[in-house]
């Protein structure tokens, strides 16, 4: 073989080398995340450890590291695979509604579904928000926008009291309680409803 020939074998092996070595980096990189997305749910981001995500994912601490040397890149990741798995709800097709009871009925429904399957979750999240500061930043950055949003749409043209009724029918502690007796259906009726009456 000549040393031409030689170079394009090497040449030509490479590329799949690496490919397959980047693609095996990226599987470690996704294990890592769904195994922190895992713990955040049954423990709490603020109670999870590295050695536990390393454990679960089945890596050593230097290789999760060597993926996430930064915490806040583990959480953007885990709160984005999150929302990837079952994005928000999508409330912008509500528009398409008159602004008052209705529209109200169907975006807490919407909303409460969301609560329902992703109860452990939220749970563990919200709970952390409040004393976890990295937590907190990312309810902020994912959430916020959406609840702001949502608080505008579906309270277009009420009054202040009606408005703050709202407010508590948004809050993930108000469907959970409600939760307990209620279908998302029943307690989006029972809600919309009870705002109306203001």
């Amino acid at each position: 073989m000549s040393s031409l020939d030689a170079h394009k074998c090497v040449t030509n092996v490479r590329p799949y080398r690496m490919g397959k070595r980047a693609e095996k980096l990226d599987e470690t990189r996704q294990r890592i995340v769904e195994a922190a997305v895992d713990l955040h749910s049954s423990l709490g981001p603020a109670r999870t450890t590295v050695s536990q995500i390393a454990e679960r994912a089945g890596v050593q601490r230097h290789t999760y590291y060597a993926h996430f040397p930064d915490e806040r890149e583990l959480y953007l990741a885990c709160s984005g695979l999150a929302l990837e798995r079952d994005p928000l709800p999508d409330l912008e097709l509500l528009h398409l509604l008159p602004a008052g009871p209705g529209r109200v009925r169907i975006g807490l429904e919407r909303l409460y579904s969301w609560y329902e399957r992703n109860e452990q979750l939220a749970a563990c999240v919200l709970r952390d928000a409040e004393h976890h500061e990295l937590t907190r930043e990312m309810v902020e950055l994912r959430l916020t926008p959406f609840f702001s949003n949502c608080s505008r749409l579906l309270g277009e043209g009420m009054g202040e009291r009606s408005q703050s009724l709202l407010g508590v029918a948004l809050e993930f502690r108000c469907w959970r309680s409600l939760s307990e007796k209620m279908t998302p259906a029943t307690a989006a009726e029972l809600m919309s409803d009870a705002i109306a009456c203001l």
